[in-house]
């Protein structure tokens, strides 16, 4: 048995998940998440906000301490999209570094879509094939198909909930014109996900990440955030794109006012509901003009962290 840590620092959120690893199989031991935006204006200015770059790295000490006093063997530590894309990433790996004591991986598109993929799928058990795996998160979204457990197709599109958000969505509720930008820019890119990935081909949809989750606390009706409800919850795709509706007309106070939605991701939901409802929508589709049938979506609370972990075994 190995102690090991897993850190994904996103576009909106950090996470840290030490686990121990035997026989390719992970046990929980600490999961961590904390809202920190460090993506926060990226897509508009290309570099990473001060402010925002000095909540990661005091977030990644305080992470770096609770490995220290776990025990943990083997760190390793993941940026995404907003890290990608920002032209000061080197102050951030640098940062990283000191404080951690493992140098910071910037992972391209297409290597998050596969960790995200292992990671979901770990916890699967006998449903139809070939299963799509979708990531949605603050900066990028990740298409992933596969079977028995290897990738076969991925795609890395940059769409998020942050991003989206920034890019069109500046009214509160958003207006019929800000998401008529916003459907169109996500459609765009899934034409080119499309593509690369045969989205047709889908027999089991499998949603995982924050903004996923929070929406699945909306269709099982729950007034506090319980992963082990949400974890394996599958739904009707139907059921799914009301929530997302709710979602996109409600206010900040009644967004707010729900129990299961971590405050930090009050202001970028709705962005993120939107990407998931087209997602559905398109995956459906292209399902269903290849001869086949999808109705339910099943969540995951096992994602890119599972697969961070699980790499390390």
């Amino acid at each position: 048995m190995t102690r090991v840590a897993g850190i994904d620092c996103g576009t909106n959120s950090i996470r840290l998940l030490v686990a121990d690893v035997a026989d390719g199989a992970l046990t929980d031991v600490v999961r961590r998440m904390e809202i920190v935006r460090l993506g926060q204006d990226v897509d508009r200015t290309g570099i990473l906000d001060p402010a925002a770059l000095a909540r990661a790295l005091d977030t990644t000490a305080r992470y770096a301490a609770e490995c220290r006093d776990l025990g943990v063997e083997r760190i390793r530590y993941v940026a995404t999209s907003a890290t990608r894309d920002a032209a000061n990433r080197q102050d951030f790996v640098d940062g990283v570094r000191d404080l951690i004591g493992v140098e910071p991986e910037i992972i391209s598109g297409d290597e998050e879509a596969a960790l995200s993929f292992s990671g979901a799928t770990s916890a699967l058990r006998d449903r139809p094939e070939p299963i799509l795996v979708v990531d949605i998160g603050g900066g990028s979204t990740e298409l992933v198909l596969g079977a028995g457990g290897t990738v076969t197709a991925g795609y890395s599109m940059d769409i998020g909930s942050v991003r989206m958000r920034e890019r069109h969505l500046h009214t509160d509720p958003p207006t019929d014109a800000e998401l008529a930008a916003a459907r169109s820019d996500i459609r765009a890119a899934l034409d080119v996900a499309g593509g690369v990935v045969d989205l047709g081909a889908t027999r089991t949809l499998v949603g995982v990440a924050g903004t996923i989750t929070t929406l699945t606390g909306e269709v099982l009706g729950l007034d506090h955030y319980d992963p082990a409800l949400i974890d394996g919850a599958t739904m009707a795709i139907a059921a799914a794109q009301r929530a997302c509706d709710w979602f996109l007309r409600a206010t900040h106070d009644e967004r707010a006012g729900r129990g299961y939605l971590h405050p930090g991701r009050v202001d970028v939901i709705a962005a993120g509901a939107l990407v998931w409802s087209e997602v559905m929508a398109r995956v459906q589709r292209d399902v269903v003009a290849a001869g086949g049938q999808l109705e339910t979506t099943t969540t995951s609370e096992h994602d890119i962290l599972d697969g961070i972990a699980l790499s390390l075994a």
